[in-house]
């Protein structure tokens, strides 16, 4: 793994060196994205968007399309209809789920197509040729030794799992791995889908099935605030704390007032798109050809230092 400091440095450099127009013939790269149905791919699209209107007017000889799909099916058609319509020289995408994205982004390589693939890998890693995310382990290691601490090493899980992907798999393995060696005890673990309404129905079924819950970790923000919610509405006082993940700014807020319940807080930027379009581009335009992988920190915020992470304009 490339140094990612030095990596994005060189990529967003050479960008500023290379100026506006280099050679005859338009680079395509079309960005393939999930549509904003929570508050993190609301981030990914503004980002997004964001990166393709400042490259479009910085380069005329770079064309960065931007494509929102709200479902996997939806995804793969949207990338038939981009190789259909246009020569790809890049993809940079974010799977809408690793499984049904595998094969039409091995399509979309197999035509010499430079391959970027962001925070959802791919289930062959061998396809793309620059992976960027952040550090999924990370998020839920660091979370669950903030709960072997804080509760002494026992009591009562329930978690939230988000859509089957490669990131989730993650987070799930990294909080495992946390509580490994200490009494605490997962009751339950399902899906809620990165959504918050999904996640307020499954903790109202938590609540009703589990008498004694010591902790939530809910695995994303969005999911967080369903079930903040149905603990509220149930009024529940044995849940000593419910954590997520993902830098909401709503949360950090929480973190910032010194909040009981959600006391701290993991990053995971939706602003890692935008890194990952400046990279790809400098691929063709800044003379900086960049292959690896660039993974983000994911440092634990605490109220001590949740103001470096509050960011109230952000979409999320």
């Amino acid at each position: 793994m490339f140094n990612k400091k030095w990596i994005v440095a060189a990529a967003v450099g050479s960008l500023l060196i290379a100026g506006p127009a280099l050679g005859a013939d338009k680079k395509v790269i079309a960005v393939s994205i999930p549509a904003a149905d929570h508050g993190w791919t609301a981030g990914v699209v503004y980002h997004a968007q964001a990166a393709a209107k400042e490259i479009n007017a910085a380069f005329p000889d770079v064309e960065v399309i931007v494509k929102t799909s709200p479902s996997a099916a939806a995804q793969v058609s949207a990338l038939e209809d981009l190789q259909a319509t246009r020569k790809l020289d890049a993809l940079v995408i974010l799977p809408y789920s690793s499984e049904e994205l595998t094969t039409p982004v091995k399509a979309v390589k197999d035509t010499g197509s430079f391959i970027t693939v962001v925070d959802r890998g791919l289930n062959d890693p061998t396809i793309q040729d620059l992976y960027v995310a952040g550090d999924n382990i990370a998020v839920g290691k660091t979370t669950a030794k903030f709960l072997v601490d804080k509760l002494g090493g026992k009591g009562n899980l329930v978690v939230l799992r988000g859509i089957p992907t490669v990131i989730d798999d993650e987070r799930i393995q990294g909080f495992k791995d946390g509580i490994k060696d200490s009494q605490l005890k997962i009751l339950d673990i399902q899906y809620a889908n990165w959504n918050s309404d999904d996640a307020f129905k499954l903790m109202q079924d938590y609540l009703s099935k589990y008498p004694q819950i010591d902790a939530v970790w809910a695995n994303d923000d969005d999911m967080l605030l369903g079930v903040l919610e149905a603990v509220k509405q149930a009024g529940r006082k044995d849940i000593k704390y419910a954590l997520g993940g993902n830098g909401m700014k709503d949360i950090v807020k929480k973190v910032i007032d010194g909040d009981a319940m959600t006391p701290i807080e993991t990053p995971y930027p939706p602003s890692m798109i935008k890194t990952a379009i400046y990279m790809s581009v400098a691929q063709f335009v800044g003379q900086a050809p960049v292959r690896g992988s660039v993974k983000l920190d994911a440092p634990l915020i605490t109220q001590a230092n949740a103001k470096e992470y509050y960011f109230p304009d952000s979409p999320f």
